[in-house]
């Protein structure tokens, strides 16, 4: 069975106010409490980026922007990671844009209570169309921890998922 996601609801304007949106992160297997939200925002430095989750398991999980806007197949539908460069995986906070995925968000702890935050601004992504734009995209929060090996982390499955969109 197929778990559906909510869609970004994108707001702002061209005439310089900062675009905002929300994904809702929902569970990819039916009958997991994995949920969450998910809110990107426009700043200067690229798109900032805060998640809060519960109903995680305990530890830390990876969390990433993947390529296309699907949560079907348990996640699987989203694709790859981000990387619209063809670089390796890392983090693009550290290792810069040209040698990172730029989807790249490291990881997202989650306490005893299945509860999680996140907060992290990445370079050069924005709502814009091009290169680095993440409308379109979804959210993946992987079962494991991503320890930053080639090719894409280790991370495992995919236990929440959100597609930004903006409709």
């Amino acid at each position: 069975m197929r778990i559906a996601c909510a869609a970004v609801v994108l707001s702002g304007s061209l005439a310089g106010m900062a675009f905002a949106g929300v994904v809702e992160l929902k569970a990819t297997r039916e009958g997991s409490p994995v949920k969450g939200t998910v809110r990107l925002e426009a700043v200067e430095e690229g798109l900032k980026i805060t998640a809060q989750v519960e109903g995680v398991p305990p530890g830390r999980h990876g969390f990433h922007i993947h390529e296309n806007g699907s949560c079907a197949d348990e996640g699987k539908a989203a694709g790859g990671h981000f990387n619209p460069d063809n670089v390796p995986h890392g983090f693009p906070v550290k290792d810069g844009v040209s040698h990172a995925h730029a989807g790249d968000m490291g990881n997202l702890e989650a306490g005893r209570d299945g509860r999680g935050a996140l907060e992290i601004t990445l370079p050069h992504l924005s709502f814009a169309p091009g290169r680095y734009g993440v409308v379109g995209r979804a959210v993946i929060l992987h079962e494991k921890e991503d320890d930053f090996s080639q090719p894409t982390g280790n991370a495992g499955g995919r236990i929440g998922c959100g597609v930004i969109s903006a409709d």
